[in-house]
Parts: structure tokens; sequence; C-alpha cells
């Protein structure tokens, strides 16, 4: 993904309703996000499929993180040897 180009991927609601084709194209061709104004303050941001998908999968690593964070404060976590002996048993199953 390029730098942020203010002048290019912010666009009004009203251009954008003129341009639609173009600007997904611009979207895609980019991998920079655009973002939709109306009457001057930012309503939506357009992104590119792959982009989404990628953000998406970050975004569900890092829940997984912080969820195993909190097991571990919580000491509900589980011991390498023991979280090996499950993988190995699963494995053989």
């Amino acid at each position: 993904m390029g730098a942020f180009s203010f002048v290019q991927d912010i666009q009004p609601l009203s251009t954008f309703r003129g341009n639609v084709t173009g600007f997904i194209k611009q979207v895609q061709d980019t991998h920079r996000p655009l973002v939709i104004t109306n009457h001057g303050r930012s309503a939506a941001v357009l992104l590119d499929v792959i982009k989404y998908e990628e953000i998406m999968e970050r975004l569900e690593l890092l829940q997984d993180i912080h969820l195993a964070e909190s097991q571990l404060a919580e000491r509900r976590g589980v011991s390498h040897s023991e979280a090996f002996e499950q993988a190995l048993s699963l494995c053989q199953s």
C-alpha cells in the first residue's frame, strides 16, 4: 500500500457518485483506501477486497493474542509440554 494521498484519496460524495467505477479502479490499482466525505466530514471508506481481508486477518490474530494474554493473566494457560502432548494426541487421532 502506497502513501496516503490527501488529493487523490479523499473525495466528496458528489464526486464519488459521478465516477464510482473510476474510484473503484483507483482503489484496486493503488491498494490505498478512499475516504468519502459528506458535507465536509468523513462518511465512509472504500477498501480493496484483498486489503480488507488482510486487515480482518490481522484483527483476528490480535484478538487471539489478546485472549491468550488474558487467559495467561488469569492462570488459565497450559504448560508447553502439556500443549505439545495435546497437539500430538490430536495428530494421532
